[in-house]
């Protein structure tokens, strides 16, 4: 009797992964509308680098058309500005579309980065180093030790809004209830305190052309910069303000604020910024000092 050797059938690679519990995803539809006003906040990112890193006397107008109007740092930071208008509606029509996707907020992460992380950044450091030339600091490199200051805050920034997205990402909820605060300052309102600086640098107080007020505000922003890196990944709670302000009823003196601070953006929108975004990220660091004392103060009671 003649016996035939066994053949073994080789294995597919597929078969391994479904032997191992693996299957691959794929996407198969991604939500139109969110997703491009999604990319809109990353080309908004994108083009405040561009501007930014333009020869500061160039001047640019509507329809990026050269004029005298506006300088490539002012241009840059609303940049800025419209990047984190379009990162407001992209989650908010997704919402009331129904689409959101786990692909979004993938999406919505990567443009942030763009925008809020890598843009404000270089902002601050073009501009300290075009201001520090200008008042005869013309050697800004990484070798002095005030460009070895500068470069590491603007690093610094970057990195911290890199860890603060990716810890939403770990740590977000599709609970609505849960989005009515944050964990550390959110990466728009950080980009908001260091562009509203600028802007206010560029078209206010050069405006009074005081050279000290100047110098100080030149040098104070990469401190300013630092610190809202730390803020950004620490764990102070800071509200919500578009979900707080539309899903609950306000009272009288709510309504006469947000009337206010209309008047004050119609008014003069540069300081107006300057204080709103810089007021917030203080908010929260002085309710979160507040709370500390009233818990040490209520320990303290027999």
């Amino acid at each position: 009797m003649k016996i035939r050797p066994i053949k073994f059938k080789k294995a597919k690679k597929s078969d391994h992964h479904k032997a191992a519990g693996w299957k691959k995803r794929r996407l198969k539809y991604i939500a139109l509308i969110p997703s491009i006003i999604t990319m809109m906040n990353g080309a908004c990112g994108f083009m405040a680098i561009v501007f930014a890193s333009r020869s500061p006397e160039l001047r640019f107008g509507l329809f990026l058309m050269r004029n005298y109007n506006m300088t490539p740092f002012v241009l840059a930071a609303y940049m800025v500005i419209l990047a984190m208008v379009a990162d407001m509606l992209d989650g908010r029509i997704a919402r009331l579309t129904r689409t959101t996707s786990s692909f979004g907020g993938q999406l919505d992460s990567l443009a942030d980065t763009i925008s809020f992380g890598v843009a404000p950044a270089f902002l601050m450091l073009k501009l300290v180093e075009y201001n520090l030339s200008y008042f005869g600091y013309e050697d800004l490199t990484p070798v002095t030790l005030i460009g070895r200051a500068v470069f590491f805050s603007a690093i610094f920034y970057t990195m911290c809004a890199i860890v603060r997205l990716a810890r939403f990402n770990v740590e977000n909820d599709e609970d609505i209830s849960s989005h009515m605060n944050f964990s550390g300052l959110p990466s728009p309102a950080a980009a908001g305190v260091v562009v509203s600086l600028v802007i206010f640098h560029q078209q206010f107080l050069l405006g009074i052309s005081d050279r000290t007020l100047i110098m100080l505000t030149v040098s104070a922003l990469p401190v300013i910069t630092f610190f809202t890196g730390i803020l950004m990944v620490s764990r102070i709670r800071y509200p919500h303000l578009a979900n707080q302000l539309l899903r609950s009823k306000k009272t009288l003196p709510s309504l006469l604020l947000i009337f206010a601070t209309g008047f004050f953006l119609v008014w003069n929108i540069q300081l107006t910024m300057a204080i709103g975004f810089c007021g917030f990220a203080l908010f929260g660091i002085l309710r979160w000092l507040l709370s500390i004392l009233k818990l040490r103060f209520a320990n303290k009671l027999p």
